[in-house]
């Protein structure tokens, strides 16, 4: 439907209407309000009320939603699929058809057509800012204007438009209204009242965000589920996560995200480089309202823990009804929130993890660790996630140049500030890997994050104060272990770490390191080491198969390779609980060797852990940091190497009781068993499954150690394809255990006539 009035568009272009007023001999009754075509006042046809002249009046449009939305592949998007008040979802620099059903034939002698279209949350759109168009109807398509209105098609009363939109156009919600008017008569104008949802278009050559490879394009922008990758680089945890970027008010909170928290006003929203730095500082919530508030204690009263979320869309839809930060996220959180709202815009964009991340908070390009002489680290503001997850987004860079186009790192987690604000990127990944740390946006951070060097001092405290005594040990090869993402079409890993940085040992990733310092403000004696020592070759071994409930080894092997000598070796070995971050939350386990090492001998000192140890002390994540200090007596020559590790977690199963069918309801089975040495209490699944409008929660009762916590649901799949199954255990004793499963949904078969 939509709202019809005479000459009562003061915005419009003056040349594009007529200025026609009532006379005396035109009959017509007085209209109070704007009214729709179709409307009857005292039982008067409102077309009949129009005696003359007979100005063309739009009776209604049809959005042709399914054409449009299989050409623009717009279909899966909510607002398209509503049974009642749906609206139009096109993308831009292609045409979107409509089909315009008139008051009587259209004749092109004598009638004028003009389509206004409008910005709708612009307050002051004009056309000087690109937030208001105003083009006529025409014949054929006109190279010289930017938009362009062509007649396609014309019968009897209703003729069929398309509607050609500039690959720059500004991504927002569009209103349209249509101006007719008669040769040397009146004009009248009609006030659509369905939405037109203006998007990026990865498949149009000509839009900034056009991605060539059709496997990608559908990965980062059609495919509403994903695979995060938490743990650590030696035992990676992948993890469910359903972007749900059709559904429901999920495009509205995007935009909002753009235009109301990010600021992005006017022509700007056409830029996705300016859309993409807002987003990453919109979603969080640490400079503004944004959508999700971080929070990295363990404390999680008053919201839910970043571990139980699914998905994103309960965070969106959660966010976008209150308008008021959701409670609570980290890093893979933020990640996720930021890929949903990339993809519903239509900006290619994927979830990345970075193992052994490092969080250079002085842009020195250096990690640099205090040991004091029990081998502890003395807390500093530089640190080392276990892994931090990331986003990638696809572009040109027309400010930086050809070259530095494709994937753009940003990050929506707040670390560090940018230009006064929580936010990060976005960086391209080739200057990252190039160690172009200058160019814009934050790729000095991006670079330490990936290809820091990690320093180790030995330091007393004296009066609180630390006094470094020497460099114990350079690891340049300990950050950035690994970069993955999810393979496309495939719940797989693929490993990206040679998009982010040239490969370790090589002289390119040295000399790519070296230029990255001469760009820096900060080049200091980390090249230095203690004097060489070669007699003792050290060794730090970690059995890192132990699952959660198992005791788990750390050792050190120590190998004389003097013929003559024997030496004295001093050793601490010690497990510390930190955060996925690599904070230190409390000591686990530490024990002092001392050991006389045979010439030509191996000697191996081993300090074993288990899960009463280390249950005792409640860790996110089941995260530990290993370490050892060993000193060679006589020489005084230190050793020291770190680790992080992770105990392992029980998957979740899902089976299917049948074959699942479109629209058909179908039941499913799911358990865990309990690898603890103690019973599991307040157990809970927490399922999400397609067709299910809201999560479903399983309460479990106490299980044994070694039994299973089981439960089963059903839901009913609403169309034929492939979905995801993903759940959630917690409990007491155990949270943060996942698991999922990929069905295919087959068509339901037609039923034969009887």
């Amino acid at each position: 439907m939509g709202r019809a009035r005479f000459n009562c568009c003061p915005r419009r272009f003056r040349w594009f209407r007529g200025t026609w007023s009532p006379k005396n001999d035109v009959n017509l009754q007085p209209i109070s309000k704007p009214e729709s075509a179709a409307d009857e006042a005292d039982g008067i046809p409102f077309e009949e009320r129009i005696q003359e002249p007979n100005i063309l009046i739009v009776r209604s449009i049809n959005p042709c939603l399914e054409d449009n939305g299989i050409n623009h592949r717009t279909s899966k998007y909510e607002p398209m699929r509503r049974d009642y008040f749906a609206q139009l979802v096109v993308r831009r620099g292609q045409h979107f058809k409509l089909n315009i059903t008139l008051s009587r034939p259209y004749d092109e002698q004598k009638d004028g057509i003009s389509f206004i279209f409008v910005v709708e949350d612009e307050p002051k759109p004009s056309h000087g800012n690109g937030t208001m168009v105003a083009i006529p109807l025409l014949r054929k398509p006109d190279r010289h204007l930017r938009w362009n209105v062509v007649l396609h098609s014309s019968d009897g009363n209703v003729i069929t438009v398309n509607v050609l939109t500039p690959p720059d156009t500004i991504v927002a919600k569009w209103k349209m209204d249509v101006d007719t008017r008669i040769l040397n008569g009146g004009s009248y104008c009609y006030s659509w009242d369905t939405n037109i949802y203006i998007l990026f278009n990865p498949w149009s050559k000509t839009d900034q965000v056009f991605m060539k490879s059709e496997e990608w394009r559908e990965e980062s922008v059609m495919n509403d589920v994903g695979i995060v990758y938490r743990g650590t680089y030696n035992r990676i945890k992948p993890v469910v996560w359903k972007y749900d970027q059709f559904e429901k008010d999920i495009l509205d909170c995007s935009l909002y995200l753009v235009h109301v928290v990010g600021k992005v006003k006017s022509h700007y929203r056409s830029d996705p480089v300016k859309i993409a730095r807002a987003l990453a500082a919109a979603i969080n919530s640490s400079d503004d309202e944004g959508a999700v508030q971080g929070n990295w204690d363990t404390n999680h009263s008053g919201g839910t823990a970043p571990t139980k979320w699914i998905g994103s869309k309960e965070i969106l839809q959660k966010y976008y009804k209150t308008k008021k930060p959701v409670k609570y996220g980290q890093c893979w959180v933020f990640s996720g929130v930021l890929t949903t709202v990339c993809r519903a815009l239509g900006i290619p964009a994927r979830t990345i993890t970075n193992y052994s991340s490092a969080h250079d908070t002085e842009s020195s390009l250096t990690v640099d660790y205090y040991i004091d002489e029990k081998g502890s680290i003395i807390e500093s503001s530089d640190s080392i996630w276990n892994f931090h997850v990331w986003n990638e987004v696809w572009m040109t860079r027309p400010d930086l140049g050809r070259e530095y186009s494709g994937w753009q790192a940003i990050d929506a987690t707040p670390q560090e500030m940018s230009e006064d604000i929580y936010r990060c990127g976005p960086s391209a990944v080739v200057a990252v890997k190039e160690g172009e740390v200058l160019r814009p946006y934050d790729t000095s951070f991006l670079f330490a994050e990936v290809n820091a060097d990690k320093i180790f001092w030995r330091v007393n405290l004296i009066n609180g104060r630390v006094q470094p005594i020497k460099l114990l040990r350079k690891d340049t090869y300990g950050i950035g272990k690994l970069i993955l993402t999810k393979a496309p079409g495939l719940l797989e890993k693929e490993d990206i770490t040679s998009n982010y940085k040239h490969f370790e040992k090589s002289p390119e990733e040295r000399s790519t390191m070296l230029k990255a310092l001469r760009q820096s403000e900060s080049i200091f004696s980390r090249y230095y080491l203690n004097e060489d020592f070669n007699d003792i070759y050290f060794h730090m071994n970690l059995l890192d198969q132990a699952k959660i409930g198992e005791p788990f080894d750390v050792s050190l092997t120590m190998r004389n390779r003097s013929m003559t000598k024997n030496h004295p070796v001093s050793v601490i070995l010690r497990v510390d609980a930190v955060t996925y971050q690599g904070k230190f939350v409390a000591a686990v386990k530490s024990e002092h060797f001392k050991v006389n090492v045979k010439p030509e001998s191996t000697h191996e000192v081993k300090l074993t852990v288990t899960y009463e140890e280390y249950s005792r002390i409640k860790v996110d994540q089941s995260a530990f940091n290993i370490s050892c200090l060993a000193s060679i007596e006589e020489t005084k020559f230190e050793y020291y190497a770190q680790d992080d590790f992770r105990v392992r977690k029980p998957d979740i199963k899902i089976v299917l009781r049948e074959t699942a069918v479109e629209t058909v309801p179908i039941t499913a089975d799911l358990w865990v068993e309990n690898p603890l040495p103690v019973p599991l209490r307040k157990g809970e699944f927490t399922i999400e499954a397609p067709g299910l409008e809201r999560k479903i929660k399983l309460k479990v009762k106490t299980v044994g150690p070694g039994e299973k916590a089981a439960g089963e649901f059903s839901f009913t799949p609403p169309t034929s394809g492939v979905f995801t199954v993903a759940a959630k255990f917690v409990s007491r004793e155990m949270d943060d255990v996942d698991g999922h499963l990929e069905i295919l949904v087959e068509p339901k078969k037609e039923q034969p006539n009887t």
